[in-house]
């Protein structure tokens, strides 16, 4: 089960900032969800966060690349993440959730899409699942400035994750359902 999404700005020098997250059902443990539970997994998916924000700049590093903190333009038309880079980490238990999860995590433009899974979550559907609901989500992007100023807009984001991700759980998608989706969604053609 996906415990958490998160789409972040990994900033470069500036600290990142995440852009919008969502949380998946209820971790063991967890009680009732009042102020100081919202206020711990905000603290919790800031942590993921400047995670993938560090393997991003790690990356780029080793690469060669500049990580740019800049979104200069989203694209019109949908983008091929077919070789957008990307990794899995594991964070320990107690850092910053009580048992252990494993992050998959991708890196588009000056963006990085994240998800935290559990332990014995099938990785490999999970970067699918990643590089299917990344570039649906640029498509959802609106630039404010010239700068890396974004916007999301939420309702499109949680409908997208409702259809991706129902309650969490990941779902053996063919294309046929993808192409239904886009339409009735009225996205262009998503590859």
């Amino acid at each position: 089960m996906v415990r958490a999404f998160v789409l972040l700005a990994p900033g470069g020098p500036a600290p990142c900032r995440v852009l919008y997250a969502r949380t998946f059902g209820t971790p063991p443990g967890a009680g009732p969800g009042g102020p100081r539970q919202r206020l711990r997994r905000k603290e919790q998916l800031l942590a993921v966060a400047r995670q993938v924000a560090s393997q991003c700049q790690l990356l780029q590093a080793s690469l060669g690349r500049p990580s740019s903190p800049q979104l200069r333009q989203l694209p019109d038309e949908p983008v091929s993440l077919q070789d957008a880079p990307g990794g899995v980490f594991q964070m320990p238990p107690g850092d910053p959730f009580p048992e252990r999860v494993t992050v998959v995590w991708l890196s588009v433009l000056a963006l990085a899409f994240a998800l935290v899974c559990e332990p014995q979550e099938n990785l490999s559907l999970a970067e699918i699942t990643l590089r299917r609901l990344a570039p649906r989500l640029l498509l959802s992007l609106r630039l404010l400035g010239p700068g890396a100023d974004v916007l999301l807009h939420p309702d499109a984001a949680d409908g997208l994750l409702d259809r991706l991700l129902p309650h969490g759980q990941m779902l053996f998608l063919n294309e046929r359902f993808l192409q239904a989706m886009d339409r009735e969604l009225g996205l262009k053609a998503s590859r």
